[in-house]
């Protein structure tokens, strides 16, 4: 074939050839929020920032939530939103709640000294929804960003009395996470171990049936760690921050736990497109993605904090609830309530 014939035949096989298409976006199912709290008091500013529930297991209806303001302090709500109580506790960020034989324990990262990382701990008092300030512990140097708590009877550390029946893990801005016993009863807090991210990290939350320590790198991802002390330091990337699945920064973390070993599912904030991604617990699996979209209630957006728990909640909340912080709810943040079993059947989780 002569080139003057074979260019023209090249062009216009060119020009047949399929087009390559720009890969689909991953699907996003849509749930409604069923209630909110009250927004809170510092208006025009990032301020809310992370809940945490009690369970009321003798009138789930009567359950309470613990959210930050983290310019000025903490509310207590109930589940109608209403506020119960307002403390004054300055620049507390994180707070995570559980548990112990002291009692209902919350602890919160504080931040009032950002040279010098504290934990704040009070006691719930379920009766009158009241915090106790138990007082500050130290827990080392840099600024306090994220906690969970871990309520490990009997310890996981010195069979001492005082040590081990609670276990928190303080995440810093420069990467560090910081895991403390706690004896809220001194109150007092001793470092165990420490673990090391290369950037940021906030979220984080620990699955007590299998002793499972999970934190967000905010510009990396998911992070799977042993959460016993004496387990080394060694961590296992489990979720990348991909642009697709999960979108930077990765905030808040949630267990949505079913049944006694490691049923249920680990939920993120992926708050770089507004919405939250799902994994299921016993073999980290990527179930799927969802967002809060407006209804009779508003969406969400930019969330920072988030938490979830099974269970019984009353007739609003029958099979679990969701709690997220809203980050655009004007002309003050607050936190929306989703009604758990929305999620599993927009995401068909079984």
């Amino acid at each position: 074939m002569r080139a003057s014939i074979l260019i023209p035949a090249l062009l216009l096989a060119a020009c047949n050839a399929p087009v390559a298409q720009a890969p689909a976006p991953l699907r996003t199912a849509s749930v409604t929020a069923s209630g909110e709290t009250v927004a809170v008091g510092t208006s025009d500013a990032d301020a809310a920032d992370d809940p945490a529930i009690w369970r009321n297991a003798a009138d789930p209806a009567a359950s309470l939530i613990v959210g930050t303001d983290k310019k000025a302090g903490l509310y207590v709500y109930g589940l109608d939103g209403r506020v119960r109580h307002f403390l004054d506790a300055g620049r507390v960020n994180n707070v995570d709640l559980a548990e112990t034989p002291a009692g209902i324990i919350v602890a919160a990262s504080d931040r009032n000294d950002e040279a010098n990382a504290h934990i704040a701990l009070f006691r719930l008092d379920p009766a009158t929804a009241r915090l106790l300030p138990l007082g500050r512990v130290k827990a080392g140097a840099g600024e306090a960003y994220g906690i969970c708590l871990w309520a490990t009877p009997g310890g996981n550390g010195p069979k001492e009395t005082k040590w081990g029946a609670l276990t928190a893990f303080l995440t810093l801005k420069d990467g560090t996470v910081r895991q403390l016993e706690i004896d809220a009863a001194a109150p007092a807090a001793r470092i165990v171990r420490t673990l090391k991210l290369g950037s940021q990290p906030e979220g984080c939350v620990v699955d007590p049936r299998t002793a499972r320590l999970y934190v967000g790198e905010e510009d990396v991802g998911i992070w799977r760690y042993d959460a016993r002390a004496r387990s080394g330091t060694q961590g296992k990337l489990i979720a990348r921050a991909d642009g697709k699945r999960l979108v930077a920064d990765v905030e808040g973390l949630a267990i949505a736990a079913e049944g006694p070993t490691n049923g249920g599912w680990l939920v993120a904030s992926s708050q770089g497109d507004n919405a939250y991604s799902v994994w299921r617990l016993a073999d980290e699996r990527y179930m799927g993605r969802f967002r809060i979209a407006a209804g009779a209630l508003g969406a969400t957006e930019e969330t920072d904090g988030i938490e979830v728990m099974t269970g019984n909640f009353g007739p609003a909340y029958p099979d679990g609830i969701m709690i997220a912080q809203d980050g655009s709810n004007a002309p003050a943040q607050n936190f929306k309530l989703v009604r758990w079993d929305k999620v599993k059947a927009a995401l068909n989780l079984r």
